[in-house]
């Protein structure tokens, strides 16, 4: 067997370059991946800008990575060689943190951040921890279902966690890659599903991803809309503009909620009053632990939800990448190895 392989590193902040590694063995409680497919999230600007807290470059990014394995590690006893399995951007925790002591590993103040911590997915192999592993089902591509480990468990969890019942009015800021997938959710969760983009020329998207009503902010105030439709008992604010989002907040009922999914580098901008009067809140989600990233497939198969993507292969991740922040993407870049299928 070939003893290297190829990845996508960020040498220096702003510059992805493809090498050859050494194959690495796994540690203890890993395995190594052979990868077919890692999704390009916004996320990753942090890694390719050298700006997240505490990254150490060279590293390789990518958190939504799809392969098989083909090393165990001592110890790992829940995965063979051969399966398929997912890594998320929590790929590991600590164990020994508050959060985690508490059952909260998603908040583990030292966790494993693929792509950030330790090399991620841009790459035709990957180490990862056993414990961060998913597995993939076998109705979904990998390409398909590489996205859903990120935007897809972001989204889904975002909506199923927020004490919403069926009926219930809610809408969805954007539709991006966060929020296309956000629709979907919703409408398959039984929500009166209300899209908000900007341009008539996304309704038709909208409805077709399920939206019941689409609301052009280009010519409408989404929060005056939404109250004349009696007040969104939750809003899942994707598209990352703070000046957006902050707006939003008077067109929830009374209780209703506003879940910042999306993170804008701009600040939100609120009025105290609709805040106190009504009792509404806004708050932040992020993804989820492995097993809610297999509740997120097992869902999307159900329902049939997909992601909307475009392929590239691994040594044109520096121009999948860019096609991404120029918001060119429709609507998710997913990385393909010669191993992997779109």
């Amino acid at each position: 067997m070939k003893g290297t392989y190829k990845a996508v590193e960020v040498s220096s902040p702003g510059n992805l370059r493809l090498v050859e590694r050494s194959i690495p063995e796994p540690g203890a409680g890993q395995v190594r991946i052979r990868v077919e497919a890692c999704g390009i999230c916004h996320t990753d600007a942090a890694t390719v800008m050298g700006v997240y807290p505490g990254l150490t470059l060279p590293r390789v990014p990518g958190h939504e990575v799809v392969g098989r394995i083909e090393a165990l590690g001592a110890g790992v006893s829940r995965w063979k060689i051969g399966q398929r399995v997912g890594v998320g951007l929590i790929a590991g925790e600590d164990g020994v943190c508050e959060p985690c002591r508490r059952g909260d590993i998603v908040n583990c103040q030292n966790p494993v951040t693929a792509g950030v911590t330790v090399d991620g997915g841009y790459a035709e192999v990957m180490i990862a921890e056993a414990r961060g592993l998913a597995s993939i089902p076998d109705e979904l591509s990998s390409a398909e279902a590489a996205p859903l480990l990120c935007a897809g468990i972001t989204t889904y969890n975002a909506l199923r966690n927020a004490g919403l019942r069926s009926g219930d009015l809610v809408a969805v800021q954007g539709i991006g890659g966060l929020g296309h997938l956000g629709v979907q959710f919703a409408r398959h969760m039984g929500f009166h599903t209300v899209a908000i983009g900007r341009g008539r020329e996304k309704e038709k998207l909208a409805k077709d991803l399920g939206a019941h009503v689409y609301i052009d902010t280009a010519t409408d105030d989404a929060a005056a809309v939404l109250r004349r439709l009696g007040g969104a008992r939750a809003i899942l604010a994707t598209a990352t503009s703070g000046g957006a989002m902050g707006p939003l907040v008077s067109g929830l009922s009374a209780r209703g909620k506003l879940i910042v999914v999306g993170v804008p580098q701009d600040p939100i901008q609120l009025n105290a009053f609709p805040l106190v009067f009504g009792g509404r809140s806004i708050y932040g989600s992020l993804t989820g632990t492995p097993i809610e990233s297999e509740d997120t497939l097992a869902f999307s198969v159900l329902e049939n939800i997909r992601p909307m993507i475009e392929t590239a292969p691994l040594e044109q991740a520096a121009d999948a990448y860019a096609r991404m922040m120029q918001g060119k993407a429709r609507f998710r870049m997913v990385l393909v190895t010669k191993d992997g299928a779109a």
